[in-house]
C-alpha cells in the first residue's frame, strides 16, 4: 500500500508539472519550483466564443484560433466562424501547435487528436495515461505515458499517419516530455532523476541510449529544437543549448533570479526573471537564439504570461496587457486593458493583432508599431 501511494503521488506531481509546462501556465509551475501566420490583411472578429467545456486552453493554428476543453476542440477562423468541431471527453486538455497542425491530448487520460484547421487527421487512444505530447514540423508525434509495468515512463513515436514507428521504456528518470528532432531521426526525452534533470537522446533506429545530458540539482522547465538541430532548454537558473553530441553551452545565466514566465517561440526568447524578494520586482529580458541580449528592462509589475512573435512581445500583467518590440520599447495598442480582465493567456499574432484569452472568450487587440 505504501508503494502504491508513493507511485500515485509521484505520478500526480509529474502530471501537475506537465500540465503547467504544456498549457503555458509556467508562472504557476515556478511558484512551486502566437500566431496568425498569414500576413495578408484579414477582418478579425472583436471577440471569440467557444463551446468546449471547462479547463479551456488556447493556441494559434494556421491563421485560426484553437480552443480545447473538457468537451473537445473547436477551431475558429479570423472572422470567428467555426471551421472544425470535434466532441470528446478530456479531464485536463493541453494543446501543442506546430505550423499547420496541432496536437491536443488529455493529461492523465488517453485521448489524442492531431488536426488542421478543417479536419482531424490522426485520432487514437494511448495504452497508458498521458503525461505530455508534442508534434514536430513534419507531423510526427511523440507521446509520453505512464503504463502498467513501466517503471519510469514510456515514449512512443508516431509518424504523420499515426502509425507507431518507435517505442522506448525508460528505467531511469521519470519521463516529463519528449521532442522529436526536425529530421525525424532522433528524440530527446526530458527526465526527472534522483539527482536532477536529465535529457536522454535516442536514435529512432535503436533502443540504446545515444547520449545523455545531466543537470544535477536543477530542474529543466522546457525545451525546443532550433532549426539547426540544437536543443534549446530553459532551467531554473539559466538558458542553454545542447548540441547533437550532448554538449551544453550556456546562453544566459539568470544571476540568482528565478524565471516567472517565458516564451521560447516567435523568433526570439523572452524571459521574466523575478528577484528573490517580496513582491514582483524583476527583469524582463529578450534574447536572440544565440543568446545575444536584445533588450532588458526592470519591472515591479506581476507578469502572468508572455507571448512573442513577428517582432512583438505581449506581456499579460495583473493590470492589463502591455506590448513591446524586441528591444523592449513599449508599443501602443488599440483596445482597453479592462477588456482583458479575467484573461489567463495572451497570444501575439503575426499580422499585428494580439489576443487575450480567458475561460469563456477571447478578445482581440491591435498592436500599433
Amino acid at each position: 500500500m505504501i508503494g502504491l501511494a508513493f507511485s500515485f503521488f509521484s505520478f500526480a506531481v509529474l502530471t501537475y508539472i506537465a500540465v503547467m509546462m504544456i498549457s503555458g501556465r509556467q508562472s504557476e509551475l515556478l511558484q512551486i519550483i502566437g500566431v496568425f501566420s498569414d500576413r495578408t490583411p484579414v477582418e478579425m472578429a472583436g471577440e471569440y466564443h467557444f463551446d468546449v467545456g471547462r479547463s479551456r486552453v488556447f493556441a494559434h493554428l494556421d491563421n485560426s484560433l484553437v480552443a480545447a476543453g473538457t468537451l473537445g476542440i473547436q477551431v475558429l477562423d479570423p472572422g470567428g466562424n467555426v471551421t472544425l468541431s470535434d466532441s470528446f471527453r478530456m479531464s485536463e486538455p493541453a494543446i501543442y501547435p506546430q505550423d499547420e497542425l496541432a496536437i491536443v491530448f488529455d493529461i492523465g487520460g488517453t485521448a489524442v487528436r492531431v488536426f488542421s484547421k478543417t479536419e482531424v487527421v490522426v485520432s487514437f487512444e494511448t495504452g497508458g495515461v498521458i503525461v505530455s505530447a508534442s508534434i514536430n514540423r513534419n507531423g510526427w508525434i511523440s507521446v509520453c505515458t505512464q503504463e502498467s509495468g513501466a517503471s519510469k515512463g514510456v515514449v512512443t513515436v508516431y509518424d504523420s499517419s499515426g502509425s507507431v514507428v518507435y517505442r522506448v521504456n525508460l528505467a531511469t528518470g521519470y519521463v516529463l516530455s519528449a521532442m522529436l528532432a526536425p529530421d525525424n531521426r532522433s528524440v530527446a526525452i526530458l527526465n526527472l532523476t534522483d539527482i536532477g534533470s536529465r535529457i536522454t537522446f535516442y536514435n529512432l533506429n535503436s533502443v540504446e541510449v545515444a547520449r545523455v545530458f545531466d543537470l544535477p540539482d536543477r530542474l529543466i522547465l522546457d525545451m525546443r529544437y532550433l532549426a539547426g538541430g540544437a536543443l534549446l532548454a530553459i532551467s531554473t537558473d539559466s538558458l542553454f543549448v545542447v548540441d547533437r553530441n550532448g554538449i551544453a553551452e550556456e546562453l544566459y545565466e539568470f544571476g540568482g533570479r528565478r524565471p516567472g514566465s517565458f516564451a521560447l517561440d516567435g523568433g526570439f526568447i523572452s524571459l521574466y526573471l523575478l528577484d528573490h524578494s517580496i513582491g514582483h520586482m524583476g527583469r524582463l529580458v529578450t534574447l536572440d537564439e544565440a543568446g545575444g541580449i536584445l533588450g532588458e528592462v526592470e519591472t515591479d509589475r506581476e507578469i502572468i504570461f508572455l507571448s512573442s512573435g513577428d517582432g512583438y512581445l505581449a506581456a499579460l500583467r495583473n493590470d492589463g496587457i502591455v506590448f513591446f518590440n524586441t528591444e523592449l520599447e513599449e508599443l501602443p495598442a488599440s483596445g482597453e486593458s479592462a477588456s482583458a480582465a479575467g484573461a489567463t493567456r495572451v497570444l501575439v499574432l503575426d499580422n499585428g493583432f494580439a489576443l487575450a484569452a480567458g475561460d469563456h472568450s477571447a478578445v482581440i487587440f491591435r498592436v500599433e508599431s
